[in-house]
């Protein structure tokens, strides 16, 4: 227990708090790590070398992190003394869920960081989640101040919460998206997030220090957009304005332009944007001079482009052009897995700023996996808020709570086919798990490494579970 904190007398109250919650967080993990403020690991527990292939742990004390874990982030927290808390990290082709932690001594200086390979099932670290996201709330409040004195993002790869296979899966398109200048193309219904995914991705591009701007297609009128894009030259038609408007390329020249809902542009436009994205110039309306600019476009739609091509309605040249870099973002019903860390990030926000408390009970976060969520993430968030709108005091909302403010439309209500026993969720968790690891290994012939990979688990914590199995 003390060994990652033993040659660090400085901690002070900081060191009492990891110590306290470093039992619970190794419990739910499959490793554990700590470093020094120079970012050289001072301790590893033997799962974590038996992940990383390392034959010789002590071998590993002393050493920078990076030289045994290359793509760790632990010097980001070190440096920054932000904790980055459920992020994705690739080691031999392993996708690993992390959290790691900075810790003090009593004057404020960071002196290290532990870091923790979670399982996949991270309800034991909801609590956990919840005080650490409370810790930095006075730091979100000023970031989204601050977003709106300057044209930039709110959002990081932090704010799209989920930690099921096709959550992940999203995040590692993101990460390679942000490390490639090239098109993206968010695919998902309304409510899902890809505004989110947009903003993350250019505020981890070479281009995050440039604006981002964002403009939602469906939203403008069709005769208003070329001007909403290009600009307009001073007194290009009666009435307008005797000075430069500029469009929204030129206003996110070198940065990210986010067209939201770009299955909703007419043909007329979309033959102008695929020019201005091929020869990278415009041409403001009303102007004979043609500019240069340098924009990394981030398209998104909600529409069925590849159908849209094949009628007609969306030219393929520029769907081409759009789709170079392809993330579908699952709807919420297809990862009910991840309401638990949802409504701990949606309630934390929701509640940010009020003398108040959002909390949801197993009961509760069932009682929402009853529902399919037409509207998504966007509809979730409504739901919660009308539930503590509605509810008590206390801010606990258990299931009669969420029921009470679930929607009573027919078509997506609750089902309320002929009840069936009620078995415990324990019970049920663990068949499904079963069930799912079964099918994994029989996909992937009995091999344990693609069967992990598949289930979205490291390796060891896949054996662990066949060991629990037998």
């Amino acid at each position: 227990m003390n060994q990652p904190f033993a040659n660090s007398r400085r901690n002070g109250l900081t060191r009492e708090l990891i110590e306290a919650l470093f039992p619970m967080f190794e419990q739910a993990s499959a490793g554990a790590i700590a470093v020094d403020c120079d970012s050289r690991i001072t301790w590893i527990n033997s799962r974590y070398a038996e992940l990383l292939g390392l034959d010789d742990p002590a071998g590993a004390i002393g050493r920078l992190v990076r030289q045994v874990i290359p793509q760790t982030r632990m010097p980001e927290v070190v440096d920054s003394g932000k904790p980055l808390l459920l992020d994705i990290m690739e080691h031999n082709r392993q996708q690993l869920v992390v959290t790691r932690l900075p810790y003090y001594d009593d004057e404020g200086r960071i002196v290290g960081a532990v870091a923790f390979v979670l399982y996949d099932d991270l309800q034991p670290l909801t609590p956990l989640v919840t005080k650490y996201r409370r810790l930095h709330q006075d730091l979100v409040a000023a970031r989204k101040a601050l977003a709106k004195k300057v044209r930039g993002t709110r959002y990081s790869l932090g704010d799209f919460v989920g930690a099921s296979p096709l959550a992940l899966e999203v995040k590692r398109r993101a990460r390679l998206a942000a490390g490639r200048d090239m098109p993206v193309l968010l695919l998902g219904e309304t409510g899902t997030g890809k505004e989110v995914l947009a903003q993350a991705i250019h505020s981890v591009s070479a281009r995050a220090v440039k604006p981002f701007v964002g403009v939602n297609v469906a939203a403008v009128p069709d005769n208003l957009l070329e001007a909403e894009f290009f600009g307009v030259a001073p007194g290009a038609y009666t009435g307008a304005d005797r000075r430069v408007r500029e469009g929204k390329f030129a206003l996110a020249d070198g940065g990210t332009l986010f067209l939201d809902e770009v299955g909703d542009m007419p043909l007329a436009l979309q033959v102008k944007l695929l020019r201005a994205l091929q020869e990278g110039e415009i041409e403001p309306l009303g102007s004979n001079r043609v500019a240069s600019v340098d924009v990394r476009v981030i398209a998104a739609t909600s529409r069925p482009l590849e159908a849209m091509v094949a009628e007609g309605s969306f030219r393929s040249d520029l769907y081409y052009r759009l789709n170079v870099l392809e993330i579908p973002i699952p709807p919420l019903r297809d990862r009910l897995v991840d309401l638990g860390v949802l409504c701990e990030a949606l309630l934390g926000d929701i509640c940010d700023g009020l003398e108040m408390r959002g909390e949801i009970t197993d009961a509760g976060i069932a009682a929402l996996g009853s529902y399919d969520w037409p509207g998504n993430i966007r509809e979730l968030r409504n739901v919660l808020e009308r539930a503590l709108a509605m509810g008590e005091d206390s801010g606990l909302l258990d299931a009669d709570a969420i029921f009470r403010a679930l929607p009573r439309n027919d078509r997506h209500s609750v089902a309320t086919a002929s009840p069936k026993p009620v078995r415990p969720l324990a019970q049920t968790l663990a068949e499904a798990e079963a069930h799912a690891i079964e099918e994994a290994l029989v996909a992937c012939r009995g091999n344990r490494t693609r069967a992990a990979r598949r289930l979205g688990i490291s390796r060891s914590v896949l054996y662990q579970k066949l060991a629990r199995l037998s």
